[in-house]
């Protein structure tokens, strides 16, 4: 269901300096804290891109995509390990979460800021255009491409977290609860509001994708920086959408789309060229979408590094055995051990952040994360030949070597399996090498239908909690605060049945 209003409240934002100093956290809570809050009309093109700036601050914040929102898709998963130093994410990870944690209230309330104030100027930049000259309608078409794209990918995530997967192995589950879809703010009181299906939700994001493609081709272009959704990383976006509602050829034009955009047709593949893509910023130079963290804006112990040093995650013990001898990804994998012992005092050893470890400083607090990445896009092509019937078995080879070649024992596609199922295997192996951090993981087990392990313990060793996890009709619950708000979102009515036990 849309919430439609005759009464269009439109937001002018401020950017100022400093950080949050307060926080709501209940469903389409508005208020933009980075700025001075207004509830004036929105006027002219400046109101427009200050509007958008505490978009991106929300988007960019630890609540959400800045870490909880997307690591939670690889720490509830197989790949990663947790070595009990610290109680950050633990009830994700052991699966003993309830729907009063905290990490599902916060996703679930930035990801509706993120939503609410893109669809305030999705209503607010055509009444501002209709009375601009031709060069500001250019400049709001941009803004109004980038709010599409934003919300689009905050509906994604939100829907993989608190939904049923969309299709599962050819098994569609379009009817299942999808997300509360917005046309304009509501009051959480209101009783309009009410979950869409799942196939409505995946609807309005594709619909959100191709406005802001349409508006992109209007404003002549995009900004030129990985740190604003852009054309290339709209395209990607889309990509990743049409994989996971199985259209394969959509999934595969809209990544060949975002290559082309990328402008190359190559990765790195030597140890210190990986390793120099995480020197922090724009240091990754196959991104197409990244978060502006850096050392004047980080979140220090709420950052991704510390989650993944000393929170105590790391790859998991399965995860690091899919890593062939001479995979230049090994080169990001360091620990900070000492005859055996961590710096730390402890038997265990401590991840030295990964992707996230910002090599160029030194200061693991300030690594930031790629939302979406050329890697991710032949791997959506490999898959989406395979799978589909437009493509053939070598299309899915040329893609799948492109990445897979960061194995230096893989030079061409007589080194990769030859057969449908084997390179389906081989896929979903490669996601694991080379998607961990990004958060993908758990979503990609729940896709395929395939039994998964989860809650990894007693590393080295290969031991899970839970053993071949049917994941099919796996979803995390509605916080429970929302839900007794009494305004219409109803809970997921089976999420304690199909959590591990």
């Amino acid at each position: 269901m849309k919430i439609k209003s005759k009464t269009i409240k439109l937001l002018s934002a401020f950017l100022i300096a400093g950080s949050l100093t307060s926080c709501g956290d209940k469903f389409l809570d508005t208020d933009i804290y980075i700025g001075k809050d207004s509830e004036e009309a929105m006027t002219n093109v400046t109101s427009v891109e200050l509007a958008l700036n505490g978009i991106y601050y929300r988007l960019c914040y630890y609540y959400f995509s800045g870490n909880y929102a997307t690591m939670i898709g690889d720490i509830a998963s197989d790949i990663s390990y947790w070595n009990a130093q610290a109680a950050h994410f633990n009830n994700i990870y052991s699966m003993t979460y309830t729907d009063t944690e905290s990490y599902l209230r916060y996703i679930w309330s930035y990801g509706y800021k993120v939503v609410d104030n893109s669809t305030r100027i999705i209503n607010g930049a055509p009444v501002i255009a209709e009375t601009s000259t031709a060069e500001e309608k250019e400049e709001l078409a941009e803004y109004l491409a980038e709010a599409y794209a934003l919300r689009a990918y905050a509906y994604w995530n939100m829907a993989q977290i608190y939904c049923h997967q969309v299709m599962v192995d050819g098994r569609n589950f379009s009817n299942e609860l999808g997300m509360v879809l917005l046309d304009n703010t509501v009051d959480p009181s209101d009783p309009r509001v009410k979950r869409a299906t799942l196939g409505e939700t995946y609807n309005q994001i594709v619909e959100d994708l191709d406005n802001a493609i349409k508006n992109f081709d209007i404003a002549g272009g995009d900004r030129g920086s990985m740190f604003y959704m852009g054309v290339a990383s709209t395209y990607g976006l889309r990509a990743r959408v049409h994989l996971y509602l199985e259209n394969w050829d959509a999934a595969y034009d809209n990544a060949e789309k975002a290559i082309r955009k990328w402008g190359k047709t190559e990765l790195t593949y030597t140890d210190a060229g990986y390793k120099a893509l995480y020197n922090g910023g724009n240091s990754n130079t196959e991104s197409l979408f990244g978060l502006a963290i850096n050392s004047s804006n980080s979140y220090a112990a709420n950052s991704c590094g510390n989650l993944w040093s000393t929170y105590g995650y790391s790859p998991s013990p399965y995860c690091l055995s899919l890593y062939g001898e001479k995979d230049v990804r090994k080169a990001i994998q360091q620990w900070d051990v000492k005859n055996g012992v961590s710096t730390l005092g402890t038997a265990i050893p401590i991840y030295k952040s990964g992707k996230f470890s910002d090599y160029s400083t030194g200061n693991l607090q300030n690594g930031t994360n790629y939302l979406i990445n050329a890697p991710e896009m032949f791997l959506i092509q490999a898959e989406s030949a395979l799978k589909g019937t437009t493509h053939t078995l070598n299309d899915a080879l040329n893609a799948l070597l492109v990445v897979a070649k960061r194995n230096l024992d893989i030079t061409t596609v007589s080194d990769l399996p030859q057969t449908g199922d084997e390179v389906m295997q081989f896929i979903k192996e490669e996601r694991a090498r080379e998607l961990i951090q990004e958060g993908h993981r758990l979503w990609d087990l729940r896709r395929w239908g395939a039994p998964a392990n989860l809650t990894a313990f007693n590393a080295p060793n290969i031991d899970y909690s839970y053993e071949n996890v049917d994941l099919t009709n796996f979803l995390f619950p509605i916080p429970a605060r929302e839900i007794n708000t009494g305004s219409g979102v109803v809970q997921n009515p089976n999420w304690a049945q199909v959590q591990p036990h």
